[in-house]
């Protein structure tokens, strides 16, 4: 099959070269044809070399790398790279584990496949679109996800309004893409819980935070527990689980506690020791007490961009810093950072100098990140995005 053709300008092949799936738009010489948004493109060097294909799209990032060989793009070349992450899935004991019907299949550039998110709840695929490639080709990815996950698959939900370049025009649209099924109780690690994938934030839940949970448990046993941030409450009833004492839940959106007290009740039903407030962060830390000893702050992004760093960074020193004030001796903070752009030194930096600010002795028990199933592509360090530090204040 042709495709056009994008040529580069000298010596701008070296990252492709490198394997990294991003071509700029200031990398390219000249286009042949006029590629719409989302089609395939093959991508030559200024010696007219083919090095790359992928999808184009109008923006910075102007292609998005799909294969560094020259193919045809049709449902086997989807299949192949969706059994390819399957297969993954399966390795790692996450895809065909009893206790755990809930994993991410597709993670983007980590999976080769820029521009796709695909998560799985028990019976039901959310996939979602970042890129007007993926949109185009969202029902040939539809049909071979049903073909690679034989049986295993009955619905596939189609969430990208959110997620794509709204410059670009697409019109998309949510909704079912096969089945149609409304049951959403799925099960991580023997909790189960619901997800709303219809008006929830990302795919409906956060999956990247799974085994932070699962180690937030362990240390949960007699503690007064304070989740903030804690949309569907993921992490209050891991610390249920895990013995504590009492568990505080708050978000600003009255919505999320709703859902974060079913996901209690599905789990421990009747328990007293679960309270939920639907109020903002920084006011509740305010006017909250020292009665917690093992403190989450897991926020959402606070940038989202570069250009939003400085502010990102003024706001994690300042949440951290009410933690540290707060928190009882000897208690411990598992605190995050989910913004790309803040890179590991960034956000422990805005953690220390909250720490000092706060006056408190503070060491580091654990540094976090995302998942396996959440895996960074060697040669694209930016999909690393999830930032963790479990700390103990004296």
């Amino acid at each position: 099959m042709s495709y056009k053709k994008v040529y580069l300008k000298p010596g701008k092949e070296e990252s492709l070269k490198r394997f990294h799936p991003w071509v700029f738009s200031g990398a390219i010489h000249r286009i042949e044809g006029e590629p719409e948004e989302g089609e395939v493109v093959n991508v030559y060097t200024s010696k007219n070399e083919f090095i790359a294909m992928g999808h184009f799209q109008i923006g910075s990032i102007a292609v998005r790398v799909i294969s560094f060989l020259e193919e045809d793009v049709n449902k086997d070349f989807w299949k192949r790279k969706l059994a390819i992450a399957y297969d993954l899935r399966k390795r790692i004991g996450l895809a065909d584990n009893p206790t755990n019907n809930t994993f991410r299949l597709v993670h983007g550039e980590g999976d080769n496949l820029p521009g796709l998110i695909i998560d799985i709840y028990d019976k039901t695929a959310v996939m979602q679109a970042h890129s007007a490639g993926m949109h185009v080709y969202r029902m040939e990815l539809a049909e071979a996800l049903s073909e690679v996950m034989e049986g295993r698959i009955e619905n596939i939900y189609y969430k990208s309004e959110t997620t794509l370049p709204y410059k670009a025009d697409l019109g998309p649209e949510n909704g079912f893409l096969k089945g149609g099924s409304p049951e959403n109780i799925a099960i991580e690690y023997g909790l189960k819980f619901y997800v709303d994938w219809l008006k929830g934030q990302k795919t409906g839940f956060f999956v990247d935070q799974r085994e932070n949970r699962a180690l937030l448990e362990k240390y949960a046993k007699d503690r007064n527990v304070l989740n903030m941030f804690c949309y569907t409450g993921g992490f209050s009833f891991y610390a249920m689980r895990g013995g504590a004492k009492l568990v505080h839940s708050v978000d600003s959106s009255a919505k999320a506690v709703d859902l974060t007290n079913k996901n209690v009740e599905l789990n421990f039903p009747g328990d007293p020791r679960h309270t939920a407030y639907a109020e903002d962060a920084f006011k509740y830390l305010d006017r909250m007490g020292d009665q917690y000893d093992l403190i989450i702050l897991d926020p959402p992004a606070f940038a989202k961009h570069k250009d939003a760093l400085r502010n990102a960074l003024q706001g994690y020193r300042k949440l951290n810093a009410k933690a540290f004030e707060k928190i009882k001796p000897g208690g411990i903070l598992f605190t995050f950072s989910c913004s790309q752009v803040v890179t590991k030194d960034n956000f422990r930096t805005a953690v220390f100098t909250a720490a000092a600010m706060a006056g408190r002795s503070v060491r580091i028990l654990h540094q976090l990140t995302q998942p396996a199933d959440h895996p960074v592509n060697i040669y694209h360090p930016e999909g690393e995005y999830l930032k963790g530090l479990v700390l103990y204040v004296e």
